[in-house]
């Protein structure tokens, strides 16, 4: 088991989970850039919604983006997914310049999991079939042929993201958190070597936040598995395991850098334009309004 310089294992179930079983290819070398952003700066009618936005993500760094609401998290992934282009500035994404490639070719290397596709697939498709195509970047199961590798790699990422029972069930009766956990699976069908995470924790409940967030960091410790950049708002779910953090707030980086040095009291504070203080306890994060904590705050950390 890899290790990011964060003790895991007491983040980790007492009977491993089967996301341990799913098979990844390495592609990308250690260290290689995966995703670079130089100067850019997005703009939709008047508003910036980026602006000045230097960052770049190698392989096998696990990142985590946080911001308040319209601070640009979103408009970044859009960029990471090749869905969107930048008004000024250059991408470089999987060693290709966005704007001067295929985006056909591009993205079947890139897995995305958005609630933003939720409307382009099927409410009655299978589930099975909602996590088959995602090989292919379909939508829905019409006339194509899947090799056998493709249905074995089905059945393995349906075992990890606890789906094997769900597999005939349509997917418009899914709850919240197994359509998440669909979504992500799917994502992870084409063996990408850029997997993105939209706000997977987002309208969970306690029970299944803490169910994703344990599969998140099997995945974010298996040293074969793809670069991987996680939005949310809430830093109770970070995964054990990730490595980076980003911070944004009105298009613009607060922070950015190793998880352990970036993610602090001062930088939340700045990020969330009020006092916060962060504590952080068996690899996973908490966080509240300065003054308003049960344990002691010291420095940049508060503890129980």
């Amino acid at each position: 088991m890899m290790s990011w310089g964060v003790n895991v294992s007491a983040c980790l179930p007492e009977e491993p989970m089967e996301a341990t079983k799913v098979t990844f290819v390495a592609i990308n070398v250690p260290g290689a850039e995966v995703f670079r952003c130089r100067n850019v700066a997005v703009r939709r009618g008047v508003k910036l919604l980026l602006s000045d936005l230097n960052w770049t993500v190698c392989a096998h760094e696990r990142w985590v983006i946080l911001g308040p609401n319209g601070a640009g998290k979103t408009t970044l992934l859009q960029l990471a997914a090749a869905q969107l282009f930048p008004t000024i500035g250059e991408v470089d994404l999987l060693g290709e310049e966005l704007g001067a490639v295929d985006l056909g070719e591009l993205r079947p290397r890139i897995g995305w999991a958005s609630s933003a596709i939720l409307s382009n697939l099927p409410p009655a498709e299978s589930v099975e079939n909602v996590v088959l195509t995602g090989a292919y970047g379909v939508t829905g199961r019409w006339r194509e042929k899947y090799e056998l590798v493709d249905e074995f790699r089905r059945t393995q990422l349906l075992k990890s993201w606890g789906l094997e029972p769900l597999a005939k069930r349509t997917f418009g009766t899914l709850s919240e958190g197994e359509r998440k956990r669909t979504l992500i699976a799917r994502a992870l069908m084409s063996n990408p070597e850029l997997l993105l995470l939209d706000e997977p924790g987002a309208g969970l409940d306690l029970g299944g936040r803490e169910d994703l967030v344990q599969r998140l960091t099997l995945l974010a410790i298996d040293g074969n598995a793809p670069a991987q950049v996680l939005v949310t708002h809430h830093v109770e779910e970070i995964p054990p395991g990730f490595t980076h953090a980003l911070l944004l707030r009105a298009g613009q980086v607060v922070a950015q850098g190793l998880l352990a040095q970036t993610l602090t009291s001062e930088a939340l504070s700045q990020t969330f334009d009020m006092p916060i203080a962060l504590m952080q306890t068996a690899g996973r994060f908490m966080a509240q309004q300065a003054g308003h904590l049960n344990g002691q705050v010291s420095g940049n950390r508060a503890s129980w």
